[in-house]
Formats: C-alpha cells, sequence, structure tokens
C-alpha cells in the first residue's frame, strides 16, 4: 500500500510517500531498458519529511545530490539505499556551511538547481545553501539548458559577446548547436537586433545564387557535400572579414543557416532546366536519342523531342539506380559512335569513340581515353559536354590518357597525395 504523503506537485519534484508503514522518498529518473521510467524510492524520517515540507531549496539540494546515485543504477541495477539514506542529514539537517563541505565532495546535478533558480555566481563560488536562496518551485529548463551550454562552450576557452549570443538565438541553437537552425528574431533583444541582421545580410550577400544541390551518385536524399562545402566557405570568409569580433559559434551558426536555407531552396528548384529551353533546342544537343545505361544492365532512352534536357534524364536515371554496388554509368550516342562512361567508385571517367564498326563478324574498334574526376561538379560538366558536343567537346577537360596503365598510376598517384 502505498500513500502519498507530501508533494510540491510540481514537475519531477521528489515526493514523500508512505509505503507499508515507513515514510520513502520517491523520485522519477533515469529509463529502464524498454525506455521507460525509472522510479526510486528510499526510506527518510520524520525529522527529514519536516524539512522537506518547510525548505524548498534543502529539498532541491537533496534531489540534485540523488539525482547521481540513480543514475549509477542505470538501467536494471536498484538504487544504493545506502548511500542515499547518508545524504539525508548533511543536507537536510547540517548548517550550510557543512552543506557546501558536502557539495564540494560528492557529484550532484547541477542542471536542476539552476532550473528552480540558483543564484549562478554563488553556485559558481560553491556556495550552494546560499545560491538556492531564491529557489522557485516551478522550473526553468531553457535557463539550465543554456548554462550546460555557457559551461561546455567555457570549457573549450569560448567565450560569447551580447552580438554573439544574439545571433545563436536568432538561429535557435543556443543551447542545441545540433538543431536545424531557423530564423527567431523574436529572441533577440530589439537593441541588438540591427546588429544580428547586419551580420545575416552579409552571409545571405556571401551566398547569393548558390545552390546545395542533391547528390544523385548517392540516390535521391543525400545533399552534395562539395556544394555545402562551397557555401560554407564563401559565407564562412565574408562574415569573418566583415565581423572579425564575432566567436566561432557564432559566425558557425550563421553558416549553418545559410547552408541550409540554400539547400532548401536548391531543393525546390531542378539541377538542370526541367523543360528544354529555346536554348537547348538550338544547341548542339544530340538531335536523335541517347542511351543511357549502367553497371547492372538497365537501360533508359533519351529522346531529343522528350519534356526533358538530356543531362537532367541521365541524372534522375543515376539517382534512380545508383548503389554502393552500381556505380558505372554510361550515355551512348549511337548516331556519332561515341559514349562516355562515368566510373564514381574511382572518380574517373572514359570517352569512348568508335573507330570502326564491326562488320562481317569482325569485332568494332574503340579508341578508349581516361580522365581523372574531382566532384560531382566535373561529372556534371562532362556530361553537359557531351550531350551538347559529344566526345570532342571534352577535349578541354583532361587531360586524357589512353593508356589504361598509366592512367591507373595517375589515378593511384593522386589517391596517394590526398591521403591523410
Amino acid at each position: 500500500m502505498r500513500d502519498i504523503v507530501f508533494t510540491r506537485g510540481s514537475g519531477w519534484i521528489p515526493v514523500v510517500i508512505r509505503e507499508d508503514g515507513e515514510l520513502r522518498l520517491m523520485l522519477g529518473a533515469g529509463a529502464d531498458a524498454n525506455h521507460d521510467p525509472r522510479t526510486f524510492t528510499f526510506p527518510v524520517g520524520e525529522a527529514h519529511l519536516a524539512v522537506i515540507r518547510e525548505d524548498l531549496p534543502r529539498h532541491l539540494l537533496l534531489w540534485s545530490a540523488v539525482l547521481p546515485l540513480c543514475d549509477a543504477a542505470g538501467t536494471r541495477n536498484p538504487l544504493d539505499e545506502n548511500a542515499a539514506t547518508a545524504l539525508l542529514d548533511p543536507i537536510l539537517l547540517a548548517p550550510p556551511a557543512d552543506v557546501d563541505a558536502l557539495f564540494r565532495r560528492i557529484r550532484w546535478d547541477r542542471s536542476r538547481l539552476v532550473a528552480h533558480g540558483a543564484d549562478l555566481t554563488l553556485l559558481e563560488r560553491g556556495q550552494v545553501h546560499a545560491a538556492m536562496r531564491a529557489a522557485t518551485e516551478t522550473p526553468n529548463e531553457k535557463r539550465a539548458q543554456d548554462h550546460r551550454a555557457d559551461r561546455r562552450r567555457a570549457a573549450r576557452g569560448e567565450t560569447l559577446g551580447p552580438l554573439d549570443a544574439a545571433l545563436l538565438r536568432y538561429t535557435g541553437q543556443y543551447a542545441h548547436a545540433a538543431t536545424v537552425p531557423r530564423r527567431l528574431p523574436d529572441a533577440v533583444a530589439p537593441a541588438l537586433l540591427p546588429q544580428v541582421m547586419a551580420v545575416i545580410a552579409t552571409a545571405e550577400r556571401a551566398c547569393a545564387g548558390m545552390r546545395i544541390g542533391l547528390d544523385p551518385r548517392q540516390g535521391n536524399r543525400v545533399r552534395d557535400k562539395q556544394a555545402w562545402q562551397r557555401v560554407a566557405t564563401a559565407v564562412d570568409t565574408a562574415v569573418r572579414n566583415a565581423h572579425p569580433a564575432l566567436a566561432d559559434d557564432a559566425i558557425r551558426t550563421v553558416t549553418f543557416l545559410m547552408c541550409t536555407e540554400t539547400a532548401t531552396r536548391s531543393r525546390n528548384t531542378p539541377e538542370e532546366d526541367a523543360k528544354k529551353t529555346v536554348a537547348a533546342h538550338e544547341s548542339n544537343e544530340a538531335k536523335t536519342a541517347l542511351t543511357l545505361t549502367d553497371d547492372k544492365g538497365a537501360e533508359k532512352k533519351w529522346q531529343h523531342d522528350g519534356p526533358r534536357t538530356a543531362p537532367t534524364e541521365f541524372w534522375i536515371f543515376v539517382a534512380d539506380r545508383s548503389t554502393t554496388d552500381n556505380e558505372v554509368f554510361t550515355i551512348e550516342d549511337e548516331e556519332r559512335g561515341e559514349g562516355i562512361q562515368l566510373h564514381f567508385y574511382a572518380d574517373s571517367a572514359a570517352r569512348i569513340t568508335t573507330l570502326r564498326k564491326g562488320r562481317g563478324g569482325a569485332a568494332p574498334e574503340y579508341r578508349v581515353e581516361y580522365c581523372l574526376v574531382d566532384g560531382l561538379d566535373a561529372y556534371r560538366t562532362l556530361v553537359h559536354a557531351f550531350t551538347r558536343g559529344g566526345c570532342a567537346a571534352l577535349d578541354p577537360y583532361g587531360p586524357w590518357i589512353p593508356d589504361a596503365a598509366a592512367f591507373e598510376r595517375a589515378r593511384r598517384a593522386r589517391k596517394a597525395q590526398q591521403a591523410p
């Protein structure tokens, strides 16, 4: 039989219960193996109950000291009741100086005290009893989150100025740097908002017109890492030059915001023109058909009078078919007797020209030339050039190496240079 003897009725503050005639303090902390909340209890006396009823600061201090014991219990072990009961007299009944001395020796949960109004200056001095004089029953979790973030920054030597803090609040990343940044002007003090917007304007100018599209080599979900880095570098450089006093955390959050927004805009804009323009029709783009294939035998035809440009159709084909074991894609122009093959696994490409068609049982003769490729943008350039002008249009994007062994040596040499 369990009856509640005393509760403050606010959040997770421990309550006093009577269970089988015995007074016990009950608190929820941690989770079990199924991620359900765990509840712990340990015995208390009548004198302890009297202090818990009348003294909110000491009640909160006891909670702060017991929480690490709950953490130590993990997902299935029992609470160390001897260690918990050993905290009762020194926290609830001892003079303030002794309470402070105890907290210098034990582990305790700082966040709980900060959330319930602890004076941060006194807390840093180790005067925990005095720090809780203005304790509140209702917690302010945001205050605790911000304090944890400040301590993490202090540990790595980062100090925020008013504008730095305002930028982090503007993006919603003051407490949690891993959250997706967004624009929250109401979170910034009105006096600082013009300075915040000046920094944002600098960042916007730096990445105007840039895009972060999908990387079709990784399917239909993964962003182009090189494009992301390009935007990040442009914004970082511009903001540092225009606002040299900003802290790294502030610059990082502005950069993250710009990259995220650029990626969102790009998601709604085709990588290539979705419809053919007049310019595309008047270009040297293949006038008949192209054959798109992968390394698994899939094939797709592109027709000149279709709704999409050849590069668009090709990269859609790649995004739909590309996997870790399917990284070779080819575009063939049968009319020209030419093709280009992209090797995503090796950061390379080959252009293939038919020198003599096979006749009378004789095998056709091809010229195959290889080149190294540096990232998705370079692949896009090759595809765009080939679909407009065939193998001849690829000349500027070499060097093209006709000897496979020589090319393999060049590829290995580049890999060795890139190794850390």
